[in-house]
């Protein structure tokens, strides 16, 4: 009794924290033409709601794709329908086609941020507090810390609550997590289907594909393709192919209906990068103006072989050797390598980095911590510019003082609480004195928050030169990306001398 008593207290702060972030302003609020994010979402509710399926992803006078055109999948256009039927009821103005252009009201803000916590409350927070009670290992009281520490992480708090950038991450998230419990607890089918429903509601949800297919396909291989494990695999292909064309069958009427929607999700002609992001090819184009020395193609064309190449050793290890460890620890780096090389990435996506890193948080406390605080920090001109510093000081302190004091993190950081003893013993075979590695990887988390703290000083009371307007959004998304590269060499290392690690402890028990 008391240990629900104490998790639903923990909910209760998370949602507590998100509405206070969210009494903030949004982005683009009184900003027309295009009025920012906020806008967006009442403009797709107000486009399923007046027109016909058929014309939700097609340009016409009463569907200009220029202004918020709709470029997510279908399941999130039946979210918007859905919360259209709701605002009808309470007031047609607000979803009125044309005229509703730019709306803005106190009880409008007041229905938009609700449907975003209610969201969180029906898909993400639910499957956030039953990951943490599955946790095997752990107190209750742990568990109950954990749970807290997620809901705390202040990059989703920000952009769904603060920035309003309302695509409801947390429902795709949301759906994603449930489909890593499915999986990771032999609910193989119920976890596919989970899945399917994330990236049927955002397509940057294939950042995660990879590992569960291939978690999926090793579990197969190990119970054997001749027997239970092609079984296995009839069933998954099955209930893949069914959510999707449940989800698609709208738009499955006519051959460039469907076309026309995989071309407003797949916009390749935005180019390489959007915006400062803190990926490879942004912060290198300090040095390397990539996007105006090489032809579109062409930067497709490495885009996908750096990706593909950076995520196929742990994806061979995960159907080679399947696990849930391995499976969440393969989340990570699919996930940051997307980040990090792949074609037209925005500065949010690297929640989806964030999502698998929570779930290892009480594993390695220190570099999730460690990792966490840069992907917010890696946000930092877009929170910025929509007027999120005090939001995002205040929760990045929390969130800290709840790793810190929650998880010891600063006493975790030998060889073996860092994951790093198996790997430290095959270097000492060729370097007997390579000893030091926990205390480098000390001495560098200082040096990363303080250049975090200091970047944000500048940031925020410095005029750049009026030569290099950008400079501090640059030195963020550069400093940024180093962090991350780190965190991909980091995570590669956990996995690819995980089973080293393993049949040692055997050997010692």
């Amino acid at each position: 009794m008391e240990r629900w008593y104490l998790m639903t207290t923990v909910v209760l702060i998370g949602l507590t924290v998100r509405w206070t972030v969210s009494l903030n302003s949004y982005s683009g609020a009184g900003k027309p033409p295009m009025f920012g994010d906020y806008e967006a979402q009442r403009h797709w509710q107000e486009i399923t709601f007046n027109l016909p399926i058929k014309q939700w992803y097609f340009n016409s006078s009463d569907n200009d794709l220029l202004y918020w055109g709709l470029d997510y999948p279908p399941l999130t256009a039946y979210h918007s329908l859905l919360c259209a039927y709701v605002a009808k009821f309470i007031n047609p103005d607000w979803i009125a086609l044309h005229t509703s252009r730019g709306y803005e009201s106190q009880a409008h803000k007041l229905f938009m941020r609700t449907t975003v916590l209610v969201a969180d409350l029906l898909i993400y927070i639910p499957a956030v507090v039953l990951y943490c009670c599955c946790l095997k290992e752990m107190s209750t009281k742990k568990k109950i810390a954990n749970a807290l520490c997620i809901l705390l992480y202040p990059g989703l708090i920000l952009i769904d609550y603060g920035h309003f950038q309302n695509i409801y991450n947390s429902v795709s998230l949301g759906f994603a997590l449930w489909g890593v419990l499915g999986v990771s607890y032999d609910w193989d089918l119920l976890g596919s289907l989970a899945f399917c429903l994330a990236i049927n509601y955002k397509q940057m949800e294939l950042y995660h594909s990879l590992p569960f297919f291939c978690f999926l396909l090793g579990k197969c291989f190990k119970k054997g393709l001749k027997g239970k494990g092609f079984i296995l695999l009839i069933k998954l292909a099955c209930t893949v192919v069914a959510s999707f064309i449940l989800c698609w069958l709208p738009f499955f009427t006519e051959r460039e209906q469907t076309l026309q929607v995989l071309r407003r999700l797949f916009p390749v002609d935005r180019g390489l990068f959007e915006d400062k992001v803190a990926n490879v090819w942004c912060s290198f184009s300090i040095f390397l103006k990539i996007k105006d020395i090489l032809p579109h193609h062409i930067q497709i064309i490495i885009s996908f072989c750096f990706t593909f190449l950076s995520l196929l050793p742990a994806c061979i290890k995960l159907i080679l050797q399947p696990s849930p460890k391995a499976f969440k620890f393969t989340l990570v780096t699919c996930a940051l390598s997307f980040f990090l090389f792949s074609f037209q990435v925005h500065e949010k996506s690297i929640l989806l980095v964030s999502l698998p890193v929570c779930l290892v948080l009480s594993e390695i406390p220190l570099m999730s911590t460690w990792f966490l605080l840069v992907s917010t920090f890696s946000m930092l001109p877009l929170l910025l510019k929509d007027e999120l510093l005090m939001p995002s000081v205040v929760t990045m302190v929390a969130f800290f003082i709840a790793c810190a004091t929650s998880f010891s993190i600063f006493e975790k950081t030998s060889e073996e609480e860092l994951q790093l003893k198996s790997f430290s013993i095959s270097v000492r075979k060729y370097l007997p004195y390579f000893t030091f590695l926990p205390r480098i990887i000390q001495h560098l988390f200082l040096i990363s928050i303080i250049m975090m703290v200091l970047l944000t000083l500048m940031t925020v009371t410095l005029d750049p030169p009026q030569k290099l307007p950008d400079l501090f959004s640059v030195l963020v998304c550069f400093v940024s990306c180093l962090n991350f590269l780190f965190f991909l060499i980091y995570f590669n290392i956990i996995i690819m001398w995980d089973s080293k690690s393993r049949r040692s402890q055997k050997k010692i028990s």
